[in-house]
């Protein structure tokens, strides 16, 4: 194909910048190159995404004549306005509160289910339950942050587009809640095995099929529930980033426990009569994976992640396997029997509130920074006091999340008695030890999240899929164990819980 030339004597092909009819495509439907070889009867492929890029599709052409944050800034659009404190709050507190309200749920819940037969026989099952719930963080907020980044960055625009990112991210969740589940599983029969020394085969098999089960329910729920939340915020101008991550855990604990129970307890009545019905639904589930590789592998998001995404959620799955451990311990002393009551709650506020934190980092790097490239203050070695009193886009809602930990505990530990039939709030010595436990864990995770996020980054690495599963399954940890210390050091102290 040739061009005429212009007046200038250049040619007017594509390298020359054609004016694109702004009146009818909005900023972020502009391509994101304009420059394409003179040759254009060639079909050009998309190549070489790179981890950074899910959110990215179809314009990965080389040539760009634009700096990595002049590109980057044209690719995305115009940058996040600015939010003020009032409207940050404002947003983030309904989805805060729902979300605490439900992890008190979840842990009244399970103070009424560990009585049940099942529990008390087979104990692996406590070594289960916080990988089993760290799931909401290692794929429900991990996808609320990618799907957050993305509604942000303007790329749901295109119904076809939109429903293709929808579907293949939400079979890519199945799949990995289904190998998630199993290693989970295993996890939990190995540590039960080594703490208690031997391991029955019925314990095993009802083990391995409450977790697929669970974990596959549970994630179709909360997925359709999640993609929800993210398309109604779109349309209500909400920033989904203050609002997807804890809306993804406010009824999650709740949802996968109690699935986790009903599991659990149908499975035992049933296994010394009909144990063909519990390898019947894992061969089921497990035969499912062929079908989520193949709709996963349909857009290129999904299909990055099919390849690099297992990463961080099978390391926070061991981490959080740890958590369980020494919650099963702790439990497993009369006088500190009461901690299961309260670690749902230290937990998923943690987890809540950096998920928060982490999506926010991640959609700022996203929209004004190309892959690699990271603020100038974030250059040189990590200052914890930059987290909270830099000169970053973030400082103002670390601080306001911060902020919002003791109030909201206070609110949730004052529920909690209220609905245990208690008309006095918690004694003065086990309410300053409860605070000063899940102060201690949500400034550790936000400074931890700001180092996290950035380095994850400047690795190429996209912190939507990496940096949440890690921080939620370190806000288990750091939470069962301060938990477990604060009433180890009341017990010392001859106070009883």
């Amino acid at each position: 194909m040739v061009f005429p030339e212009s007046k200038d004597g250049q040619t007017s092909g594509p390298e020359q910048k054609r004016p694109i009819q702004k009146q009818h495509l909005p900023n972020h439907l502009i391509p994101k190159r304009n420059i394409l070889p003179v040759n254009t009867s060639v079909n050009y492929e998309p190549e070489d995404y790179t981890e950074t890029d899910p959110l990215l599709p179809n314009e990965h052409f080389s040539g760009s004549r634009l700096s990595g944050s002049e590109e980057a800034k044209m690719s995305h659009g115009a940058e996040v306005p600015p939010e003020s404190v009032y409207f940050m709050v404002l947003q983030i507190l309904v989805p805060f509160l729902l979300a605490g309200l439900g992890t008190v749920a979840a842990g009244l819940l399970l103070d009424v289910v560990q009585n049940w037969d099942v529990f008390q026989e087979i104990t692996e099952i406590f070594i289960l339950l916080p990988a089993v719930l760290g799931m909401k963080g290692n794929l429900e907020m991990t996808l609320a942050s990618r799907l957050s980044t993305a509604v942000n960055a303007g790329r749901m625009e295109l119904a076809k587009e939109k429903w293709m990112l929808i579907i293949g991210n939400l079979a890519l969740k199945q799949l990995q809640a289904t190998v998630l589940g199993l290693l989970a599983s295993l996890m939990a029969i190995v540590l039960g095995w080594i703490a208690e020394g031997q391991m029955p085969f019925n314990h095993v098999i009802l083990v391995c099929s409450t977790s697929l089960s669970t974990t596959f329910v549970a994630s179709v729920l909360q997925g359709f529930i999640m993609v929800g939340v993210i398309i109604g915020s779109k349309r209500m101008g909400v920033n989904p980033d203050n609002v997807a991550t804890p809306m993804a855990a406010s009824f999650g604990d709740l949802i996968t426990l109690a699935f986790l129970a009903c599991f659990s307890r149908w499975f035992f009545s049933i296994i010394e009569l009909y144990s063909y019905v519990l390898y019947l639904i894992d061969l089921f589930l497990l035969c499912l994976i062929p079908l989520w590789i193949v709709v996963s592998s349909k857009h290129p998001a999904s299909r990055i992640l099919l390849r690099t995404g297992w990463e961080p959620i099978v390391t926070a799955m061991f981490i959080s396997s740890i958590g369980g451990l020494i919650l099963d311990k702790t439990m497993s002393d009369p006088n500190m029997a009461g901690i299961i009551l309260y670690a749902p709650v230290i937990n998923g506020i943690g987890g809540n509130l950096v998920s928060i934190q982490s999506s926010r980092i991640s959609t700022n790097l996203h929209l004004n920074f190309s892959p690699r490239e990271v603020p100038e203050d974030r250059r040189s070695c990590y200052n914890p006091c930059s987290t909270f009193f830099g000169s970053g886009p973030n400082r103002k809602s670390a601080k306001v999340l911060l902020l919002m930990v003791l109030p909201g505990q206070l609110v949730f530990l004052y529920a909690i008695h209220l609905i245990k039939g208690a008309h006095t709030m918690p004694s003065p010595l086990f309410t300053v030890a409860f605070l000063s436990a899940s102060l201690i864990q949500v400034l550790s995770l936000l400074c931890i999240a700001d180092c996290m996020v950035h380095s994850l980054w400047r690795r190429g690495k996209d912190p939507d899929s990496y940096s949440i599963p890690y921080l939620t399954a370190l806000g288990d940890l750091l939470g069962t164990a301060l938990l477990s210390l604060a009433f180890l050091l009341l017990w010392c102290t001859g106070y009883s819980v």
